[in-house]
């Protein structure tokens, strides 16, 4: 299991990547809040045989259990989720440059996270590949020119927001890595969407956006149950599959096959077609993420 471990956080993220090309750009004329709280909630309904076969389990959780339970759902599933999605409605699923480059620092967050929170000691070799992993994606991006940012409009509220979500993702990566110590990974799957739907239920609640369902049309509701049966739910399922055999640092290098997977279909769906420094940077991703799930996990 552990030779495989970083290959389901891969496929998992690479999920994820579809998720935000193919499928959640159909969605954009909903209110955020009202996309996550459909979508937790079908992957929660999904998933809920886990809840039945766990009763006794999930009662005996401990309250330390359940408080970083909540944070994970928080950070991850509440703010994360809704802070991405709104920064890439904010650019209309076209322009995901400055989203991705502030994506690209997440790797940096959660190892700054996982020294401070889970005192984890990673080899000298696992830092170079890790930085040429991040050079190579922001490379793969942007290419041979530089981002600019308009404080004045739009992309400023995308890129605040983007950043918020690589915080929020690095946390709820991290905290996540103390859960699994502690709950099996399909009960820990099924809690973080459970908790978050709990969450996101108050929040259209408050907002009063419950009444804006009838805004979903037949063929977003196809692809809210895509996002619940293909990309949302078994993403998270692999990824903390895979997560529970490596380092919370490891896994974040990991989780770059997102963009990769992203860039790839902007250019197949789109005809984006990516520049010669670009696939530079793409190649120096590939190489780094195989050097990176090689090194010796018993040193991590």
């Amino acid at each position: 299991m552990k030779k495989y471990a970083p290959l389901y956080v891969i496929v998992g993220a690479s999920l994820w990547g579809v998720d935000g090309v193919v499928l959640r750009p159909a969605l954009y004329n909903l209110p955020v809040s009202l996309v996550v709280f459909i979508e937790s909630g079908l992957i929660t309904l999904l998933l809920s045989v886990f809840l039945l076969r766990s009763r006794k389990k999930i009662c005996s959780l401990d309250r330390r259990t359940w408080s970083i339970l909540l944070a994970v759902s928080l950070f991850g599933g509440v703010v994360g989720t809704m802070a991405i999605t709104r920064a890439l409605f904010y650019v209309d699923f076209i322009n995901l440059s400055i989203v991705i480059l502030i994506q690209k620092l997440q790797p940096v967050f959660t190892l700054l996270l996982a020294a401070l929170i889970l005192k984890e000691r990673l080899p000298g070799k696992f830092f170079i590949w890790g930085l040429i992993a991040i050079a190579g994606t922001y490379i793969m991006t942007f290419g041979n020119q530089q981002p600019v940012l308009d404080f004045g409009n739009e992309t400023f509220m995308a890129t605040f927001l983007a950043l918020i979500a690589a915080i929020s993702f690095s946390l709820a990566t991290v905290l996540s890595k103390q859960v699994l110590a502690r709950v099996d990974f399909k009960i820990a799957t099924h809690l973080r969407f459970t908790l978050t739907f709990l969450m996101m239920t108050i929040i259209i609640l408050a907002r009063g956006e419950i009444n804006t369902v009838s805004q979903i049309s037949g063929d977003q509701i196809l692809v809210f149950f895509t996002i619940a049966m293909i990309t949302g739910g078994p993403g998270i399922f692999l990824y903390y599959y895979g997560l529970k055999e490596i380092s919370a640092s490891l896994a974040t290098i990991c989780e770059l096959a997102f963009p990769l997977t992203a860039i790839v279909l902007e250019f197949v769906i789109r005809g984006q077609i990516l520049g010669p420094v670009q696939w530079i940077g793409v190649i120096l991703l590939l190489i780094s993420m195989l050097k990176v799930t090689r090194i010796d996990l018993k040193r991590i």
